[in-house]
């Protein structure tokens, strides 16, 4: 009796945190920036043709065909589902959270260009997931978008966006050059980002991608010639902190999360064929950009198994399920996400060392 009011009351005080502005107005944009500060710019250059077709082409292929995929299974075991909460949950769950991925990179080593391509798209595709998810919400809302308004959507998004990041960016730049104080250009950064993300959610376009450009800019251009040794030391120093720290909270909101969701695991075993679905949807999703640009582009040995088993899922696909609106097919959507997440971060987290072991068979792992 004790142990089940405890949990009664553990849940209710759970489901008072709102997980979605918690992360994605909240610590998503400082773990972003995080990420990006270490960013090679020169190796994203380099690669950029392959993060491009990853984080666009790559995403909407995987809400393709998980959203249709999802939709035929659940009907084929005779659980209604409509096509919209379908596509919803394909939307929601394509893009790789890039808190997840980075923190995963740490402690693996892949060649470089697998390297860069795994950061480059987990940094950059959320931009288009959320996009896409932002639609399809607003059309289980009632909402109707045509073509013109969603490609229109999606451009002053992305590319607003990245221009707002690379102004922002400029400017701290700018300030850290003429400024020889490790404390205050540290509060800088600081202020790029929080600044940087709130002014893009007023103008209504994408904060994480603008957080993302400004953080490689001043990761790259800002540690080469506007920071001092020192200055680089403190600065990346207090970044990593703050990424260990929320990345600590994160993880531990969302494993805190399933009591939350855990009244709401109706039809939990149709959900459990979402797993297998989006691992395929994600192989698809990795193998054609990388046919089509495979004459262009070189990859390393192994690219796409890793690519597909090290598409780690996370916070962001649970903020964006728990922001569906109530009733629909909400209770089956948030399950399959929870099942998804939870062997995403378990299994392949945990697993994809042994991958990359037999991937390159014995070979360095970690050579370019």
């Amino acid at each position: 009796m004790p142990d089940t009011l405890l949990y009664d009351s553990l849940r209710r005080t759970i489901a008072q945190v709102d997980f979605y502005h918690a992360l994605m107005h909240g610590m998503l944009s400082l773990l972003l920036f995080a990420g990006a500060l270490n960013v090679d710019l020169g190796r994203l250059r380099r690669r950029a043709a392959a993060v491009a077709a990853l984080a666009t082409l790559g995403v909407l292929l995987s809400t393709t065909i998980v959203g249709l995929g999802f939709w035929l299974l659940a009907n084929l075991f005779g659980v209604p589902l409509s096509l919209a909460w379908s596509f919803a949950f394909g939307a929601l769950i394509a893009p790789t959270d890039p808190v997840a991925v980075l923190s995963t990179l740490k402690s693996v080593a892949v060649p470089e260009t697998v390297e860069t391509d795994m950061a480059g798209e987990a940094l950059f595709n959320d931009g288009v997931g959320v996009v896409v998810f932002t639609v399809i919400a607003a059309a289980l809302g009632g909402g109707n978008f045509g073509l013109e308004t969603i490609v229109g959507l999606f451009l002053v998004e992305a590319l607003g966006g990245a221009l707002l990041g690379l102004a922002a960016g400029f400017v701290a730049y700018r300030a850290m050059r003429g400024i020889d104080d490790y404390a205050v250009e540290v509060l800088i950064t600081l202020a790029l980002v929080t600044g940087t993300y709130a002014l893009a959610d007023a103008l209504h376009i994408s904060g994480p991608i603008a957080v993302v450009v400004a953080g490689v800019l001043i990761g790259s251009a800002g540690a080469a010639h506007a920071m001092t040794e020192t200055t680089r030391r403190y600065v990346f120093s207090f970044w990593t902190v703050v990424d260990d720290i929320l990345n600590a909270v994160l993880f531990l909101l969302i494993g805190l999360e399933v009591l939350v969701l855990n009244s709401e695991l109706t039809a939990s075993w149709v959900a459990l064929t979402a797993v297998p679905l989006v691992l395929a949807a994600r192989f698809v999703a990795v193998g054609a950009p990388m046919t089509l640009l495979g004459r262009w582009q070189s990859f390393a040995a192994g690219t796409i198994p890793i690519l597909t088993w090290g598409a780690i899922r996370g916070g962001i696909s649970i903020a964006l399920a728990l922001s569906l609106p109530v009733g629909g097919n909400r209770s089956l959507v948030l399950a399959a996400t929870y099942a998804v997440v939870l062997f995403s971060v378990v299994v392949q987290g945990l697993t994809l060392s042994a991958v990359i072991r037999r991937a390159y068979r014995g070979n360095d792992a970690g050579r370019s």
